[in-house]
């Protein structure tokens, strides 16, 4: 369903809470997905021949900011429209959330992973080089959690745009972990193990998600996403006339929800 279609039913369309929610969160994976692959491809001591390495940590370091600003932004503006009904706690807390509880609660989880990374990173002097980086590691992990999360709940994932979106986030930390690899050579069996398994994993495991959830009719029910429901008609009953196509088109308008549009069967 579009929004002429719904202009057309007389349904309400989205707020600008809700466009304000979904281009954050679309920024923010975007600037997330370059600041893990830039950590992941200058990884060690390794830097640009261009670059001082003081010039790639501060690139590093503004972009993990920026991602946290957006990041906020979309927070706030996902708990201030109503639709979705999201609280503060839900935020924070995995899974708690009435509105696709599984797809928010993985948002709610690589946002505490990126919280506790910059947290530490503020103490990093106090914390110590080898503790520090062993927290600093959940960034990595906060990223195909966040990926999994923008999928499974943002209402456009079955439009084309948003799919090359996903795809070319995808390939740039792809790219960045075979770059690793290139570097790290045969005798870095640990890093070539787990860089393998997640260049294999991570994208079987995405593309199997969305064949089978939100790239099929009737995602929105089954994530979990709560419609809001038709106003109550206030027009006079009109003597002798079925109300069965009426009903048929409430039914059809609201099925996955005033927001779900794309969605629609």
């Amino acid at each position: 369903m579009n929004g002429a279609v719904l202009l057309a039913s007389g349904a309400p369309g989205p707020s600008p809470l809700w466009y304000a929610t979904r281009a954050g969160g679309t920024v923010s994976l975007v600037l997330l997905t370059a600041t893990v692959a830039l950590g992941i491809a200058t990884a060690g001591r390794y830097a640009p021949v261009r670059l001082g390495r003081f010039e790639v940590s501060a690139l590093h370091r503004n972009l993990s900011l920026l991602t946290l600003a957006f990041l906020g932004m979309h927070i706030v503006t996902a708990i201030a429209d109503s639709y979705a009904h999201l609280t503060w706690p839900t935020a924070f807390v995995p899974f708690m959330a009435s509105y696709r509880p599984l797809w928010v609660g993985l948002g709610a989880v690589a946002l505490d992973l990126l919280l506790a990374v910059a947290v530490t990173s503020a103490v990093r002097g106090r914390l110590g080089p080898r503790r520090w980086k062993a927290v600093h590691w959940l960034a990595y992990a906060s990223w195909p959690v966040a990926l999994f999360h923008a999928a499974g709940t943002g209402t456009d994932t079955r439009l084309s745009p948003q799919l090359a979106l996903y795809a070319g986030c995808l390939l740039t930390v792809l790219a960045a972990v075979w770059w690793r690899l290139v570097r790290a050579g045969a005798q870095a069996v640990r890093v070539r193990r787990w860089a393998t398994a997640a260049l294999v994993l991570v994208p079987v495991t995405l593309v199997a998600f969305l064949a089978g959830g939100p790239l099929r009719p009737g995602w929105a029910h089954r994530a979990g996403g709560t419609a809001q429901a038709p106003a109550p008609s206030t027009a006079p009953a009109v003597p002798h006339q079925s109300t069965a196509p009426q009903q048929h088109d409430q039914e059809g308008t609201h099925e996955e929800g005033t927001y779900e549009g794309d969605d629609a069967e």
